[in-house]
Order: C-alpha cells, then sequence, then structure tokens
C-alpha cells in the first residue's frame, strides 16, 4: 500500500507525441517541463518543437537545456534548431568583438 500511494504522487517526466496529441497538449508539457526543479534536459524531437517553435525560441533558460533532436520519420534541419543558432549568433559576436572573423 505504501508503494501505491508513492507512486501515485510521482509526476511523469516524459511526453509521447502521436498524431491524437495536440499542440495545445504539447505546450502544457512544455512548460511544465521547463519549470520543474528535477528535470535538468528536455529532449523533443525538432519535428514536435516545430509545432510549438514560439515557445521553444522564447525560451532563455540555462536549465532545464533544450535539446533538439532527429526523429526517424522526420530529418533534422540545423536551420531550425533555435539553440545552434543561439549559439552561432554567439560566436559570431563575440568573432567580430574581438576583430576576429
Amino acid at each position: 500500500m505504501w508503494f501505491h500511494v508513492l507512486k501515485q504522487r510521482r509526476k511523469t517526466n516524459y511526453l509521447i507525441v502521436d498524431s491524437k496529441t495536440t499542440a495545445k497538449q504539447i505546450e502544457d508539457a512544455f512548460k511544465e517541463f521547463t519549470t520543474r526543479e528535477d528535470i535538468a534536459i528536455v529532449l523533443i524531437s525538432q519535428y514536435v518543437a516545430n509545432m510549438i517553435r514560439f515557445l521553444v525560441d522564447g525560451y532563455n533558460k540555462p536549465i532545464p537545456a533544450i535539446l533538439e533532436i532527429p526523429s526517424k520519420d522526420h530529418p533534422y534541419d540545423p536551420a531550425h534548431d533555435s539553440i545552434l543558432s543561439r549559439v552561432k549568433h554567439l560566436f559570431s559576436t563575440e568573432s567580430v568583438a574581438s576583430g576576429r572573423r
């Protein structure tokens, strides 16, 4: 009985997205996962991230880190990866500031 009660209090740390999952459910899960203190990294397929791109692009906290990964059905496109874009911008800004190109 004790184990059963403990198990009921745990929150899941994943969302399985399929054709029936709504954008609202994905948004809600993203918001929850990025505010929980027990989550350090959020892995999200780029295909799913594109469904909530405004949230992913607007997220700017270091923890949890957001990592966009490819899915087996959709190829990865670095041009849509907001974190990669920020890193490229950061390095290009540092290069200009230091006089290097």
